[in-house]
């Protein structure tokens, strides 16, 4: 077996033990007689595998019971328009943008109120997070957004801003279950899997119950209210069974592993071999602020376009794959996600010193 070291941004690699796992249940999920993609969501053994998801995922982030865990397709971008479609009250909504994530979202957010950015890291390229320790938060705010990792300018959120008592709704899509949080210093906290859990095509949102409302308005389409979902226990219509069951045996595996403190101390680990070397690299640079810095998403640049393209290519050839950064600000990125080992961020680090010795 001959597997590259993948450093996609997502969908993106995955936990060997889980993928060696599925492989071993594809045809006969536990005697079923069936793969758990043939099976039917309204089964009793398939009903299992979404409650012991459900369970071992609050269990790793220590949800409160009056919180939701919901299970949604259409992955990070449909909760762009859920979000204030299921939340608004007064039509105000008031965004950070720092990259392109919550760029995006806030323009979907106009179409269904007033959007304020009261905050933004634009004037720098979103290379930094601005100040959040005192923002002019709206009166009528019914909500104030943040996209907490962006994946394509990798920065992070070192703190959380002050909502001075709005609702906190966090995309948390490329830094979900890398670390501990807090979940109750948010509203809603959602994530796209495809990212650091699970395959493409479904988003987990954990939100609070008194967020979760019968009143929305009349237009909104079945489907895209919150309540559906929380009424039916992700089970509305058939779910993205084979994402669910791929993401809990992701969370088992977290489990095993020691949750998220271990997860976290690995990633910090991980990610220090390689901002070090950027650090003192003379060909290569990261383009984030140090302290601003995603753990998950290092993006770098050499001094020129065209280096930046024959440097990617270089390392595909070497076995390293998807460091190109992303089309629209270009450049080197390597997603560094839970399931990336030490060794392939070790081995990528090797590769470049080599190569900026015979490029210098």
């Amino acid at each position: 077996m001959s597997r590259v070291y993948n450093f996609s941004a997502g969908p993106a690699t995955m936990p060997l033990p889980v993928l060696e796992e599925i492989q071993a249940e594809l045809l006969d999920y536990k005697g079923s007689g069936m793969s758990v993609m043939e099976m039917s969501h309204r089964s009793k053994v398939y009903q299992q595998i979404i409650d012991e998801a459900e369970a071992d995922l609050r269990k790793l982030m220590n949800i409160p019971d009056n919180y939701k865990v919901l299970f949604i397709q259409g992955g990070a971008t449909l909760q762009f328009a859920m979000i204030p479609m299921n939340l608004c009250k007064n039509g105000v909504f008031d965004y950070i943008v720092t990259g392109a994530w919550s760029k995006k979202a806030a323009n979907e957010a106009k179409k269904y109120g007033k959007v304020n950015v009261i905050a933004t890291s634009e004037d720098k390229n979103y290379s930094y997070i601005p100040d959040v320790s005192d923002l002019p938060i709206d009166d009528d705010a019914d909500y104030v957004y943040i996209c907490e990792n962006e994946t394509i300018h990798g920065t992070t959120y070192q703190s959380l801003p002050n909502t001075k008592g709005k609702i906190l709704v966090a995309d948390q899509s490329s830094m979900f279950l890398s670390k501990p949080v807090n979940v109750s210093d948010y509203g809603i906290i959602y994530g796209g899997v495809q990212k650091n859990v699970g395959p493409a095509g479904l988003s987990i949102v954990i939100i609070r119950e008194d967020l979760i409302r019968e009143d929305v308005a009349s237009t909104i389409p079945t489907y895209l209210r919150y309540d559906t979902h929380a009424n039916n226990g992700s089970m509305y219509n058939t779910p993205n069974c084979w994402a669910i069951y791929v993401c809990g045996k992701v969370f088992k595996y977290l489990l095993n592993l020691g949750g998220l403190e271990k997860m976290d101390e690995i990633n910090k680990e991980k990610a220090k071999v390689l901002y070090d070397f950027l650090d003192s690299s003379k060909m290569f640079k990261g383009t984030v602020e140090k302290q601003y810095r995603s753990l998950m998403n290092v993006p770098f640049v050499t001094e020129s376009a065209e280096k930046d393209a024959a440097v990617v290519a270089a390392t595909k050839a070497a076995g390293f794959d998807n460091l190109k950064g992303h089309k629209s600000v270009g450049g080197l990125r390597a997603s560094i996600y839970n399931a990336m080992p030490i060794e392939g961020v070790k081995a990528l680090v090797d590769f470049l010193k080599k190569y900026e010795e015979e490029n210098a």
